[in-house]
This record gives structure tokens, sequence and C-alpha cells, in this order.
């Protein structure tokens, strides 16, 4: 049994209350202030962790984005690296902070290092599961890596908005986001990889040591935004 301030958490509640107590986005994150969300004193997190993570090597990768094909043909049953769900494309000629880096940057045009951008696999609070609206990206077994559950899925995009490093994608032809949820403990990025570049290791936390892309521009519910207060209160 988990206590907060003298009250108590029933251990039997359903996966649905689960998600709900654990509902926060970046967003929220920046309403609550910073050591309020990254739970400066023993806040209450009840939320499934992904047990593995995709870590990237620039300094091995050649940019034959192999890695991009082979995510999305055993993914989606195509060739389609503008929705793969590791990038490296949009990385290759300019690096991570875009052309504006110009011949001072990463990638082709600067110092000739490619940058793999991957899924995060974040902790609590995980800014595109808490931005849908529909509760369509679960934590799924066996890794309890987010994934879109195409069946609740209504492509709206908030989830494409929210992520911070701008991770998921949205595939036209099927009209539903797309997500890392690492094969399954077998990540076929990793597997094509011809440099051997890509690594899959047990997770570790990379949300405050990789520089995000972009500011998310997702919306917290107030269903969740309460559910966020409820659950970090100290």
């Amino acid at each position: 049994m988990v206590k907060a301030k003298g009250k108590h958490l029933d251990p039997l509640c359903t996966r649905r209350q689960v998600l709900k107590l654990s509902a926060v986005s970046v967003v929220g994150m920046s309403a609550l202030g910073p050591l309020l969300a990254r739970g400066g004193t023993s806040p209450i997190i009840i939320m499934e962790q992904a047990r593995g993570i995709v870590l990237a090597d620039p300094t091995k990768c050649v940019g034959c984005r192999r890695c991009e094909l082979a995510c999305t043909e055993f993914n989606d049953g195509k060739a389609a690296p503008s929705i793969a769900r590791i990038k490296v494309g949009r990385n290759l000629n300019f690096g991570p902070k875009g052309a504006f880096a110009g011949r001072e940057g990463l990638g082709n045009w600067g110092k000739g290092l490619v940058i793999q951008d991957l899924c995060k696999q974040c902790p609590h609070p995980v800014p595109c599961a808490d931005a849908c609206p529909n509760d369509a990206i679960v934590a799924a077994p066996p890794l309890y890596a987010r994934v879109v559950d195409r069946a609740k899925c209504t492509g709206c995009r908030m989830c494409l908005r929210a992520c911070p490093w701008e991770m998921l994608s949205f595939d036209e032809d099927s009209g539903k986001a797309t997500k890392c949820f690492l094969c399954d403990g077998k990540p076929k990025c990793v597997d094509a990889c011809p440099a051997e570049s890509l690594t899959y290791l047990p997770w570790v936390d990379l949300t405050d040591k990789v520089p995000i892309r972009a500011a998310p521009l997702a919306t917290l519910s107030r269903e969740k935004e309460a559910a966020c207060l409820e659950c970090h209160k100290r």
C-alpha cells in the first residue's frame, strides 16, 4: 500500500485509473514547475516503465538509412523512411539543429557526423501518451514500451505535437500515428545497421541529457491536468 500525506492508494485500482493518475504532458510540466514535474520530494508515480532502449553511436553511422527501411518494412509492410521510428535522413545534411547550423554544424555539410534520432522511451511523465485525448498510446508488454493502439488512434496528431524530440510520425495511408515500441525486444533497425552503430540495451533515462528539437505544442485536457495535480501532491 502506497501512502501520500496520510492517504492510501488502492493497489487494486484499474489500469485506466492508473493511466489517469499518471497523466501529465510536457505542457503540464511547465505549468506545474520543473521541480514538481520532475518529482521534487517523493511524488507518487504509478506507471510502467519501458524495459529497453536503442542507443546510437554517431561516430559509426554512415548515413545509409537502412535502419529506416528495416523499420517500416517490418512494421508497416512498405519502404517509407519518412514514417520510420528511427530518424536519420532529417539530420544527414545539417544535423539536429537544422539548416541554420550550416557548415559549422553536424551532418554532411558540417563536420560529417550523422546523428541518429531515436525514441527516448520516456519515463513518467510520457508526453505523447499524456497528450493523446483517446488514450491511444499505451504501455504494452513484454517491454512496456509505449505503442500506438491503432484501434483507438483517430489521427488527431496531438502526440506528434507533444514530443519534444519530434519522434512520432504520421502515416498518411493509414491515417494513424506511428511510434517506436522496440519491436518487442528485437529492434529491426539494430539488426539492419551494417556499421553496428545501434545497440539495444536495458533502459536508461536520456530525457534530461538530450536537447529537445522543438517546444511541444500539445495541450493537456482539464481531466488529465486535475489527475496530474492529484498524482503529484506533496
